[in-house]
């Protein structure tokens, strides 16, 4: 048994520690980087909590794909080739992320939990550890309700879930793969680095998890060919503490009372934009160009 997945993190360690230093978007930046180890905590206890509340999304689900979905559908999904399957529950799976991920930039109160993640300043592979259970739960639950609910093979979900996860610690990595021709296709560091990038242009952008083609589809797009960003992060900062940035979804900039007083002066001597850190919350989508 191993419920915290220190194998599965060990063998990412030294995967991909190795080829930031080889393949660095960012040279100057360490491998212990500040906030390094705050991250590491919400890898080692959100990964519990995360994998039963989506062990609770699944089960109801499924549930409830009994009474909703008719047992020929999911019979014949199921039945279904596996290179069929797979790419048919990728697609489904990241409508689901899209629309879910694209509502938590445009509601305000939803935004406080997804600007945890919006909060690094500096992206490695650890980075995608540093989310919201809620925000997680959330988005993965619904990528996850209809690969389960149309009756997909276990095979076919276990393929679509160990790409979901390489992929998803890739496309935060400190590292300067682009795709090439299939950046417009596959999400992509370069992809991602733009979503979590605090240039104006890219705010309210690049919402898929793994399809990029369906923010080319759907106009949120931004991925300026030969430039990648140079700052991430928020305008106005939060925490950088795990329990603080837990709690900041609730409490909003409250949160910044129960913080010791040097990083709350160092927080407010931080230069403000006045540009909203969540755009999208106050423009309605696609204004940004």
């Amino acid at each position: 048994m191993d419920p915290l997945g220190l194998k599965a993190i060990l063998i990412t360690f030294l995967v991909f520690v190795p080829l930031e230093r080889l393949f660095a978007l960012h040279t100057e930046q360490k491998v212990f980087r500040r906030g390094w180890a705050n991250d590491l905590i919400f890898l080692l206890v959100n990964g519990l909590v995360i994998k039963l509340g989506l062990l609770a999304v699944v089960l109801v689900s499924i549930f409830a794909a009994e009474s909703a979905v008719p047992a020929s559908v999911r019979a014949t999904v199921g039945g279904l080739p596996y290179w069929v399957q797979i790419p048919l529950a990728i697609v489904l799976s990241d409508l689901g992320f899209y629309w879910t991920h694209r509502m938590f930039h445009a509601v305000p109160w939803l935004w406080r939990f997804h600007a945890i993640h919006h909060s690094i300043e500096e992206l490695d592979w650890l980075a995608a550890a540093r989310v919201h259970p809620v925000d997680q739960i959330l988005t993965k639950g619904a990528s996850l309700v209809p690969v389960f609910a149309l009756g997909f093979s276990e095979w076919t979900i276990g393929v679509y879930v160990l790409l979901y996860q390489w992929q998803s610690v890739l496309i935060h990595a400190n590292v300067r793969f682009r795709f090439g021709p299939l950046r417009l296709m596959f999400a992509s560091p370069e992809f991602h680095h733009w979503q979590l990038s605090n240039d104006r242009e890219a705010r309210d952008r690049n919402f898929a998890g793994q399809l990029s083609f369906l923010d080319v589809l759907l106009g949120t797009l931004h991925m300026p060919r030969g430039q990648m960003p140079t700052a991430y992060g928020l305008d106005r900062p939060i925490p950088h503490r795990y329990a603080l940035q837990l709690l900041y979804p609730f409490v909003g900039d409250r949160v910044h009372q129960y913080m010791p007083a040097s990083a709350a002066v160092e927080a407010e001597l931080k230069p403000a934009n006045p540009v909203p850190e969540c755009a999208g919350a106050l423009h309605p989508p696609g204004a940004h160009g």
